[in-house]
Order: structure tokens, then C-alpha cells, then sequence
């Protein structure tokens, strides 16, 4: 529940955000929305996994789809990753983080695994995305089951832009500075566990607000410069970061 101030921050910060461009990321256009289902292979991609790499399980962020990932799985190719190996999982972005959205993800990387035969998998995360791995990871058993985690403009301490929809969504409760979520995911250990972290932040990001809630003691925190919030899914020097930390 919200309390009576909590309320009128978010009436508050309704209003303002009325008066201004949308705050949160839109949906992709041409893609593809819809609850979180099992994995798929693109039709006529090999079966099995080149090499020792992990399969990369992509994580769309609020009010978006696994349609945003097509830059970065296209560089993934080219750089020898088979369809075989990239996964998306697509989900309702209205959901509580720690009671629903998490375990379905366990559930998806469950079967990844099963279906690639890997034992560990890696997963990037952009925007909201990045609370439900962290939840997965941190409470939801999936640290010994993830290898690498990456977190594209994730509001990892919160972000106060999320208050323009709190009073009717759980998601943009869970992404509030403060929020039950949030606070557990950054109590102790920010990166807990064998897993190795890295986020992606912007100075210039219209959303997470503010900026430095991205990066977290542990991870390998890289500056993108300044990019709008989505632009860090499409922009070239961001994926060779992303890449290259996937090959560490």
C-alpha cells in the first residue's frame, strides 16, 4: 500500500509527466508483446551450442518487447552466436518483480537449459528487465544457474520517473526508489554470488532518474556517454561493450 505521501508524490509526478514527454521506454513497433513463453528456435538454425559459450537469454524492459533486442542479436551473429544460442523472453511488464515476474523467468532459463543442454546461461537485462534478473539471481535460485548478468540503463537503486505510474501498476511500484524491491535487491550484497555483473548507464538518460542508479558495487560499470534511454539497445559502441564482457 501506498502511503498518503507516497500518493501525492505520484499525483504530483503524474501531472508533471502529462505536461512533458512520456517518461517510460514505448513499445516497440512490428514486434511481437505477449506472456512469457517457452524458448524457440528461429526455423532453420543448427541445433546444439558452438563451442563453450553460454546461451544468451535477452530481457526486455516496461512496455517493450523481445522485438527490441534485433540490433544486438544481429551483432551477436555476426560475431558466430547461432539462433540456436539467443533466447528472449517475453512477459507481462505490469507484474510484481519478486512474485511472479522472477519465477517465470526460472522457469524460461529452466528450459533453456534443458533444451541447449548448457548448464549455465547469461543473461541481459535493459531497463526493468534488470529488477527481475537481479530478483532471479538474488532470491530466486538462479545463481548457480547464471554466469554472466548485464544490465542496460536498469533502475537498480530505483528510479523517481516511475512514480508517473505507481498508483495503478506493481511494475512501476517495484521500480520506485525506496520500494520493497528495490531496498531488498541492494541490502547486503549488491552482486551477490559466482556470478559477474556489468551495467551500461547514460548521463543523458530521460528515464532512470537519477542517473548513477544504474551501476552497482561489484559490477563492471561502464559510462555509454549521453544516449536516451532506448538508444543504448541500438548503439554500436554499447554492444561491442556488451559483447566483449559476454567473451571474458
Amino acid at each position: 500500500m501506498l502511503t498518503v505521501r507516497q500518493r501525492l508524490l505520484a499525483l504530483l509526478t503524474l501531472c508533471l509527466a502529462l505536461l512533458a514527454a512520456p517518461a517510460l521506454p514505448a513499445q516497440a513497433s512490428g514486434a511481437p508483446s505477449g506472456l512469457a513463453q517457452a524458448p524457440t528456435r528461429a526455423s532453420g538454425a543448427p541445433s546444439g551450442s558452438a563451442g563453450a559459450r553460454n546461451p544468451v537469454v535477452f530481457v526486455h524492459g516496461y512496455n517493450a518487447d523481445p522485438g527490441v533486442w534485433g540490433s544486438l542479436r544481429e551483432d551477436l551473429r555476426a560475431d558466430g552466436y547461432a539462433d540456436s544460442e539467443l533466447f528472449s523472453f517475453g512477459y507481462d511488464t505490469h507484474q510484481s518483480v519478486n512474485e511472479v515476474l522472477s519465477g517465470r523467468l526460472a522457469a524460461y532459463v529452466d528450459e533453456v537449459r534443458r533444451q541447449t543442454g548448457a548448464a549455465r546461461v547469461d543473461l541481459v537485462a535493459h531497463s526493468f528487465g534488470s529488477l527481475v534478473t537481479r530478483w532471479y539471481v538474488k532470491f530466486g535460485g538462479g545463481g548457480p544457474y547464471v554466469d554472466r548478468w548485464v544490465s542496460l540503463a536498469g533502475p537498480n537503486r530505483g528510479t523517481s520517473t516511475a512514480w508517473a505510474c505507481a498508483l495503478w501498476d506493481q511494475a512501476c511500484r517495484d521500480m520506485t526508489p525506496g520500494s520493497y524491491v528495490v531496498k531488498n535487491l541492494n541490502s547486503g550484497d549488491e552482486t551477490p554470488g559466482a556470478v559477474r555483473y556489468a551495467t551500461f548507464w547514460s548521463n543523458c538518460d530521460e528515464v532512470i532518474n537519477p542517473d548513477d542508479s544504474v551501476p552497482l558495487t561489484g559490477a563492471t560499470n561502464t559510462p555509454v556517454g549521453c544516449l536516451k534511454h532506448n538508444d543504448l539497445l541500438g548503439d554500436d559502441p554499447t554492444s561491442a561493450g556488451v559483447r566483449a564482457f559476454l567473451r571474458s
